[in-house]
């Protein structure tokens, strides 16, 4: 399991450069330049040039980014951002928490409502309170998000006044993001169950159990779930890190100072050391994130494990 972890951090490597490489290409080809941005249309020439000089911009393309990439590695830094003029790991640390903290409660509301609903609805298959977890799971997957957060915005915020409509300075102010990304997200997620544990109390060791004189609950919860749980798992590890790259939709709509509003904005303003800093950032969290997912795969199906020790053997 070590060697795996080892393997796949390594692996890290040329993933992110891939990225970076990627995302600096994109944003050279756009139109614009960072001076000309930051000082109009309406700024002379050679000012205009100037902050382009001093931004390293007038340079070739390969050069700028090898020197982007040479700092990251001999200096550790992100760089500095175009619009701030400070370092940009502290914009970023300054919007990271916001956004991690509606990734973790996005996360925890949908397994909890998705996953227990899904098994509910597995296990009574075909009944009234199936048919109803299923019609409205279809419902909230195929509410845009936009809409559904402007609607809870429209109802607990500005009508009744229960809930603030932006910022996130308290944890009121996470309530109504937290619902704009879980409901529609537990949606899936209750489909997903539902469909992997149909699947899995279908095989032919849970009828083996159900002969030996298991209970329903053992059966459901100590030989069924486990198994149906790997496509959930995948599933969770996946959201959660997309959730890191910043709920958009959700931090738009509430004027949430997030991840998501940060790249949003650093790209219209061309600022092209925070939007690297910014992707780079989020791009190994979300690898780190695959790796726990691919690591509990080990913990949930005693098979995968045996396999992964059995892998690093042969190849010591």
């Amino acid at each position: 399991m070590t060697k795996y972890v080892i393997k796949r951090i390594l692996y890290m490597i040329p993933v992110l450069l891939g990225v970076a490489f990627l995302v600096f290409t994109i944003l050279s080809l756009t139109p614009g330049d960072p001076g000309s941005i930051i000082l109009g249309i309406t700024a002379k020439p050679e000012d205009i040039a100037a902050l382009n000089a001093e931004f390293g911009y007038d340079k070739p393309f390969l050069i700028r980014f090898f020197n982007y990439i040479g700092d990251i590695i001999f200096h550790f830094s992100l760089g500095t951002s175009y619009q701030s003029r400070g370092p940009v790991m502290a914009d970023i640390m300054s919007r990271f928490p916001n956004t991690l903290m509606l990734a973790i409660l996005s996360m925890a509301v949908s397994s909890i409502i998705g996953i227990s609903l899904g098994i509910f609805s597995a296990v009574r298959q075909y009944s009234v309170m199936d048919h109803v977890c299923v019609v409205v799971a279809m419902i909230f997957a195929s509410i845009p998000g936009f809409w559904f957060g402007l609607m809870l915005l429209l109802l607990f915020a500005l009508k009744l006044g229960w809930l603030p409509s932006f910022g996130a300075s308290s944890l009121k102010h996470f309530i109504l993001p937290t619902l704009t990304v879980s409901l529609t997200s537990a949606a899936g997620l209750l489909r997903l169950t539902r469909s992997a544990m149909l699947e899995t109390i279908r095989q032919e060791y849970i009828r083996t159990a159900k002969a030996k004189g298991a209970s329903e609950k053992r059966i459901i919860w100590k030989h069924a779930l486990r198994n149906a749980l790997l496509p959930v798992v995948t599933t969770l590890g996946g959201g959660f890190g997309a959730s890191l790259g910043g709920a958009i939709i959700a931090e738009t709509v509430f004027a949430m100072p997030g991840m998501g509003t940060l790249i949003t904005t650093a790209i219209r303003q061309k600022d092209i050391p925070m939007v690297m800093g910014a992707t780079l950032f989020l791009a190994v969290l979300f690898s780190f994130v695959i790796l726990l997912v691919d690591v509990l795969y080990a913990f949930i199906d005693p098979r995968i494990k045996a396999k992964y020790q059995n892998g690093g053997k042969s190849r010591g």
